[in-house]
């Protein structure tokens, strides 16, 4: 039986409330320039500035995708829509639901992880738009070599991990310093690197908005409602998850995950690499 990961929970939560909420299939934080009001009413116009960012990105000459941890399949759709050729990664057996809904028969459909991907195929990019973060670097860059064409790109668009005193209440990220050391040893040449934290960082107010305008308040009354009715079962539970509800208030309910904190902690980066050209042994 597959088990079932908490990402992959939080994943498919945070696409019921996209849903719902933003009027959005996108599962990727958004681009807010400047005159663009951060509230809930704009984060679907966010999210769409985030995909454009992405295609402009694009290099040209690129034919054929593998889209690595495609969340809803939107911006592959998109991809497709745009004239590329497009496959995905997909992990998680709920998401790929909706790839496969979206995109039918347009595109192969990886239903593993990255690191567990076996195929003959090889495309001109590998794309990791927000879906780096959850990768074993060493492993994910040995895949990248492996499937890309000669001469071909890795674009990373995802936030890492600043060299920074404290405990950042947004998890995730790997270390930027530690990722930029181990791929100036790799056979790859960095074209492009843009540094998008402050357009990417007022999604996490709106997300604090949201839990502290909806979630923090259902919790209280689910918990208020359980303590008066089930006392034995609630401290039973609430002492068997301490260290989980623990965290969760700090991470979640505490109000502290916000544009600023994430800014202060993380770096939310654009970057671009070209796969060095093999070059014929002397004779």
């Amino acid at each position: 039986m597959h088990k079932v990961e908490l990402k992959e929970v939080g994943l498919d939560i945070g696409l019921a409330f996209s849903k719902h909420f933003y009027k959005t299939d996108y599962l990727h934080y958004g681009y807010w320039p400047d005159g663009l009001t951060v509230e809930p009413a704009n984060v679907f116009e966010a999210q769409v500035n985030y995909a454009n960012y992405l295609l402009k990105n694009i290099p040209e000459g690129v034919s054929s995708i593998l889209d690595v941890g495609c969340g809803s399949g939107k911006f592959a759709e998109i991809m497709l829509d745009a004239g590329y050729s497009v496959d995905c990664v997909s992990p998680s057996p709920n998401l790929t639901k909706h790839v496969r809904n979206r995109l039918g028969d347009r595109a192969e459909i990886f239903e593993t992880r990255y690191e567990d991907v076996r195929t003959e195929k090889r495309y001109d990019m590998i794309l990791c738009s927000e879906s780096f973060q959850y990768l074993l670097v060493e492993e994910a860059i040995e895949q990248t070599k492996k499937f890309l064409n000669k001469q071909g790109y890795l674009l990373i668009c995802d936030f890492f991990k600043r060299d920074v005193p404290g405990k950042s209440p947004i998890s995730g990220g790997h270390r930027i310093e530690r990722f930029l050391e181990y791929m100036d040893e790799q056979p790859f040449t960095k074209l492009t690197d843009l540094d998008i934290t402050k357009e990417a960082a007022p999604s996490l107010d709106i997300m604090r908005d949201l839990i502290q305008e909806v979630i923090a308040p259902t919790w209280n009354i689910v918990a208020y409602y359980m303590r008066s009715n089930y006392p034995r079962f609630t401290r039973m539970f609430s002492f068997a998850f301490r260290k989980k509800i623990a965290q969760a208030h700090r991470k979640y309910l505490s109000g502290s995950t916000s544009g600023e904190q994430f800014a202060h902690f993380k770096t939310y980066r654009l970057f671009l690499y070209q796969q060095k050209g093999w070059r014929p042994l002397s004779v």
